[in-house]
């Protein structure tokens, strides 16, 4: 689909945020690595899918109150575009919180849990959310064709992480330490690459909407 083009650069950027990637890291090295870490994953999965769906309905609202819902798409869209920026100059000195060694081990309910409020840990790094939702919005497409690619979305948000519940059954403890050495790796490339990808999407946002003031047609 075409909109992938563009879905795909902002997904990129939303999944080298090494926050969640982290605590499923901490998670693994638990008494019950791949329960715990996979019920975090599918707590965070569930908690970003349910916060698009209701951050959509509230966007998709506001255009409802504008006789020009198509210029109220772009007019976010720049926005957000502005926002990436700020957030990409900010990601130059904190890519988020860690866990800490005196964090306690994680049951399954508090790992699902925890992992549905790691997407609220560090709230800035979620705009390429936002910059999703908008072109998801933006194809006007129908309300089920809009959740499913949501869904899709999310889905494929969630895919590398089980990297971590997979290592951990096919590996046992001897995963902890390639999980380890991967969460340091993801670290030092996320400190370079994130702010890069951050301001890129951003520039882009910020193009696509300018073009559309001036022009009256958008870059993509």
């Amino acid at each position: 689909m075409e909109i992938w083009t563009v879905l795909f650069p902002i997904l990129l950027t939303d999944i080298i945020n090494p926050v969640l990637f982290a605590f499923m890291v901490f998670a693994a090295a638990s008494s019950r690595p791949v329960l715990i870490s996979s019920s975090m994953l599918l707590g965070h999965t569930m908690a970003y899918f349910g916060a698009g769906i209701v951050l959509g309905l509230f966007m998709e609202t506001i255009t409802e109150f504008f006789a020009n819902p198509r210029r109220i798409d772009f007019i976010i869209e720049l926005i957000l575009g502005v926002a990436l920026l700020w957030v990409a100059l900010g990601s130059r000195k904190s890519t988020g919180k860690r866990p800490q060694e005196a964090m306690p081990e994680f049951t399954v309910a508090s790992a699902f849990g925890f992992g549905a409020v790691v997407n609220f840990i560090g709230i800035p790094f979620a705009v390429p959310y936002f910059a999703a939702l908008d072109q998801i919005l933006k194809t006007d497409s129908s309300t089920t064709s809009a959740v499913l690619l949501l869904l899709s979305y999310n889905l494929a948000y969630a895919l590398p992480f089980t990297l971590v519940p997979v290592l951990s059954a096919v590996m046992g403890e001897k995963a902890r330490p390639i999980l380890q050495k991967i969460n340091r790796g993801l670290d030092k490339v996320s400190a370079v690459l994130m702010p890069l990808l951050l301001g890129l999407v951003g520039l882009a946002l910020l193009a696509d909407a300018i073009n559309y003031f001036v022009t009256g047609s958008p870059l993509f």
